[in-house]
Parts: C-alpha cells; structure tokens; sequence
C-alpha cells in the first residue's frame, strides 16, 4: 500500500491523519480508495469525471504525475503519493 501525505489544510477531511496507507497499484486506484475511505477529501482531489481537479497537485515521491502517466502512473508499495493544494491569493 501507497504512503498519501495529507496536507495540513486538509487533515480536517482525514480525521486528523497526516499521512494514510491506501492501496492501488495505479495513482488513480490510490486516489479513488483514498475517496472511499474519506468522501469528502477524496472531493477535494477528483471531480465528478474521476480526474485530478485543477487546483490540485499530486506528486508520487518527487515527480509531479502530470510529467509521468498522470493517473495512469504505477504506484509501489514503498511509494508516497504527497496532495499539494494549489494557494492563489492577492
């Protein structure tokens, strides 16, 4: 099972877990049991489509998937998946 680090805006939405073991062997399974297991963080991170939303980064160990498979990325057990919020602000 994947390692997810859970931002600390979020920890809110995961019972107060920073970091959850969630298994999948793509990025997208990981993504959608970590959804199951914690709906309203898993909205956060997937839209109605099952796509990662826009404001959302997700990096499997260092490498950001969008510069891999995207959700399509195999994942290992050792992996940690990290979910970055994007922050905007003026």
């Amino acid at each position: 099972m994947a390692m997810v680090r859970i931002p600390t805006a979020w920890r809110g939405l995961s019972g107060r877990q920073g970091e959850v073991r969630v298994p999948g062997a793509t990025v997208g399974e990981v993504l959608e049991h970590l959804g199951r297991l914690h709906p309203e963080l898993g909205a956060r991170v997937l839209d109605e489509r099952g796509a990662v939303r826009r404001y959302v980064n997700v990096f499997l160990n260092d490498e950001d998937i969008r510069f891999l498979e995207e959700l399509a990325t195999p994942v290992a057990d050792a992996d940690r998946l990290s979910l970055i919020p994007a922050m905007a602000g003026g």
